[in-house]
């Protein structure tokens, strides 16, 4: 890849802002770090909503300068969280683009209310875009911004990147007014996914839906318009996790965790509570695993950290009950009067005492039923000992998937397959284990969260300027 130096003053536009203090102390992701760096480097603006409501919208913006970055939030009404976040972002896009239909509701007023926040949005963040400036649009509660931001004369070089899976053109075909979403898209220069799946979903749905045109460099034609669409995986910041895992507070809860296992082998997993997470199914086919090989009862133990996410929304508080109830069910059909076979906790930890929590475990299991990436993957791989490394279970249908080959690869919907690969990964010889983590952990190095960033801010700053309407 050709990579040089950002030059261009950014613009970064998400939902929710990363403050500049928690990342410097650590405790916020990846995405955090790469793009507050960018903004250090570079200079500019982050801009979102500050997760706080006002009675009525007054577009007054909350901004801040600390260590060389600035950031910009705005207060949201009640009736905008409800129909723009809880509703057509959550309640309509996130199950859609994983694939649950079944899940996706279909109401008139939360598609309403997102477009009125993204043109909220567009009026707000408009007057801090200078001249020059890239302006990078995440994820898919902005799908028009870019719409909105042309709509008002911006003409500056906007990307726009996806953190979630695109999804089959069969299941885009039941979102009313589809066709308008995804036209919206060509208003940026630069759009990004994480997996060539995806892009190729997208290429698809375009050329059948719409008539595009591809043509060469990975740049499609629509009605004038021209974007490039890219593959850009993201990563996490793999020298910054590995450090933390030989840190204090990770050797802490590393020796905590072998201090409650006493001998027991640990089979870990780490995921927001949300159902494209596949946790049903992978507790099934945990017990699925129990129940093939009755001489490993008792000598392994399995822990499910699960925080909880977007609780006012439904279907988030049906997993959850699904859980406990599953889980009580079978620790008191396998439990010993020594031995608890689930350990399922509804809390979050920092990043330190997790990276000790994976060092300490033989395996993990991240299993999604469809994900856009998943960097507790990667998170997994780079805490490991490289003397003594575990083995990363992984779902064939996460974005990591593309790149981490070595893991033992399964299908989370098959409570078998999932249970063999337990089974081959608690059996693994230590050469073995040495070996694929050797593999897994260059990539997670090379193709870190800075490689990510610095792949599509090139590609951006040499989009084509866009001619004056």
């Amino acid at each position: 890849m050709e990579r040089g130096p950002v030059s261009s003053r950014l613009v970064v536009i998400s939902n929710r802002v990363a403050s500049p203090k928690a990342a410097s102390g650590g405790n916020q992701g990846g995405l955090a770090v790469a793009l507050l760096a960018a903004l250090r480097e570079n200079g500019g603006v982050w801009f979102g909503w500050s997760g706080e409501t006002i009675d009525t919208f007054t577009g007054e913006m909350d901004r801040v300068e600390e260590g060389g970055v600035t950031t910009a939030t705005i207060d949201l009404e009640p009736q905008d969280i409800d129909e723009y976040y809880n509703g057509f972002a959550n309640r309509t896009l996130w199950p859609l683009f994983h694939d649950r239909i079944d899940l996706t509701e279909f109401e008139r007023d939360y598609e309403g209310g997102y477009v009125r926040v993204n043109r909220r949005f567009a009026d707000t963040v408009h007057p801090l875009i200078g001249e020059d400036d890239l302006v990078w649009v995440h994820d898919y509660h902005l799908i028009p911004l870019g719409r909105e931001l042309r709509r008002r004369g911006v003409e500056n070089r906007m990307g726009f990147f996806l953190h979630i899976p695109w999804p089959q053109s069969r299941i885009l075909l039941s979102l009313p007014h589809h066709e308008e979403l995804v036209r919206s898209l060509f208003e940026y220069d630069v759009v990004g996914f994480h997996t060539q799946d995806w892009l190729d979903a997208f290429r698809e749905y375009v050329v059948r839906q719409l008539g595009a045109e591809i043509e060469a460099d990975c740049v499609i034609r629509l009605d004038g318009h021209a974007i490039r669409a890219i593959v850009a995986p993201i990563g996490i910041d793999a020298g910054e996790f590995e450090e933390a895992a030989a840190g204090t507070r990770a050797r802490f809860a590393r020796d905590r965790m072998h201090m409650t296992l006493t001998g027991r082998q640990l089979l870990v997993g780490v995921d927001r509570l949300d159902y494209s997470k596949g946790l049903p199914e992978r507790f099934l086919s945990y017990e699925r695993f129990l129940v093939r090989n009755p001489d490993l009862q008792g000598l392994v133990s399995f822990l499910q950290i699960a925080p909880p996410s977007r609780e006012k929304v439904d279907t988030y508080q049906e997993i959850r009950a699904q859980l406990d109830s599953l889980s009580g069910r079978i620790n008191g059909e396998y439990s010993d009067i020594d031995w608890v076979p689930v350990r399922y906790v509804n809390r979050g930890y920092q990043r330190e005492e997790l990276a000790g929590i994976y060092r300490a475990a033989r395996v993990a299991l991240v299993t999604p039923l469809r994900d856009g990436m998943n960097l507790v993957a990667k998170e997994y791989v780079a805490a490991q000992d490289p003397d003594d490394p575990g083995v990363l279970v992984l779902s064939m249908f996460a974005g990591a998937a593309a790149q981490l080959t070595d893991a033992v690869i399964v299908n989370p919907f098959s409570a078998d397959e999932v249970a063999d690969g337990i089974a081959e990964a608690l059996a693994m010889p230590r050469e073995e284990r040495i070996r694929r983590w050797r593999a897994l952990i260059e990539n997670v190095r090379r193709e870190d969260v800075f490689w990510w960033r610095d792949l599509f801010l090139n590609a951006l700053q040499k989009a084509d300027v866009r001619e004056p309407a």
